[in-house]
């Protein structure tokens, strides 16, 4: 008689203590996605929900092929929880076991979400950025930022990081504890524009706007620098996403949905997607002066290989909660 199924709960906590590593998360996408450039990865764009005041629920479904994970993403986000002392973004993912279909797994999402999202800008990065790039810029110094200077340490030399908030005490605390966390000359940005045109690759990861409200403009981004536009088009001005060599995202079909639903006002297509660049069928960096963006949306493989690991690494551990179905 076969024992009654059940499923694994990690709450954040739990995902936090299986401490899988930023290099490892890094590798991770890099299998997913050249499993996506070589068609062996099934994922829709995302559907999703918008209410007032920029808030969002997407449903975020991916199988990967290689690793045969199998689940979606439920995921809500708003910048109102700012001054309720909530995380922006929450939420769960849920593993399904690919040849049963049971759900094996129900995880937070937010860790995940956080460090999956700098993971990618940095693989974009390997491929669209000088591998000597030294100087980093971050323009909006939450958790992203944050996330972003881990995930851009990993794969290149810096030296310094160039941090502006809008919110001067958020950068203030940002400055100190990546110098303490990194070793690195974390200094501050008076505003946007120094700290855009003093760096070599630039992260801007400020909320998702409907109604964008751009900052970084025409010029500042200097020639031979990488930008990672984590918030989309909300901090670009249309003459800086003009002035790209190389605009790349992490899926053109989600692109093209967001696009039809009001987003990228204007804005050409991008010429490849992350898994078209990984496994070669388009090329990265071909000149050393070329300005380059990656301004990937999202996507749930990110979220799936690297929740499927974390299932993996708990259940050897013996991390977490068993629950019947």
């Amino acid at each position: 008689m076969m024992s009654a199924p059940t499923l694994l709960y990690l709450s954040r906590a739990d995902v936090e203590r299986v401490a899988l590593d930023m290099p490892t998360i890094i590798a991770l996408l890099e299998t997913a996605f050249r499993e996506k450039g070589e068609g062996r990865v099934e994922m829709p764009p995302k559907l999703g929900i918008h209410l007032p005041g920029d808030a969002f629920l997407h449903a975020m479904p991916a199988f990967i092929g290689a690793s045969g994970a199998a689940g979606i993403k439920w995921v809500g986000g708003t910048p109102e929880n700012q001054g309720r002392g909530l995380p922006y973004i929450s939420g769960l993912v849920v593993l399904n076991d690919p040849v049963t279909m049971l759900p094996r797994a129900v995880m937070d999402c937010s860790w995940i979400t956080a460090h999956r999202t700098a993971a990618a800008s940095a693989l974009a990065a390997k491929y669209l950025a000088r591998p000597e790039s030294a100087i980093l810029g971050v323009v909006g110094c939450g958790l992203q930022g944050r996330t972003h200077v881990l995930a851009f340490a990993t794969v290149f030399p810096l030296k310094r990081v160039l941090a502006f908030d809008v919110i001067p005490a958020f950068r203030d605390r940002f400055v100190v504890d990546m110098a303490a966390k990194t070793g690195l000359d974390v200094a501050t940005a008076s505003d946007a524009r120094r700290a855009v045109m003093g760096s070599d690759l630039v992260v801007t990861a400020g909320p998702l706007l409907k109604v964008p409200r751009p900052t970084v403009d025409k010029g500042w981004l200097r020639p031979g620098a990488f930008a990672a536009a984590v918030d989309y088009d909300s901090y670009w001005t249309p003459g800086a996403l003009a002035e790209m060599d190389k605009l790349a995202t992490d899926d053109l079909a989600q692109w093209r949905a967001a696009k039809g639903a009001g987003s990228f006002r204007g804005m050409a297509e991008p010429y490849a997607d992350l898994g078209e660049i990984v496994t070669g069928r388009k090329p990265g960096r071909e000149r050393s002066e070329e300005r380059t963006m990656a301004m990937n949306l999202g996507v749930a493989l990110d979220d799936i290989v690297v929740a499927a690991e974390i299932y993996r690494r708990a259940t050897a551990l013996g991390i977490g909660l068993e629950l019947p179905l």
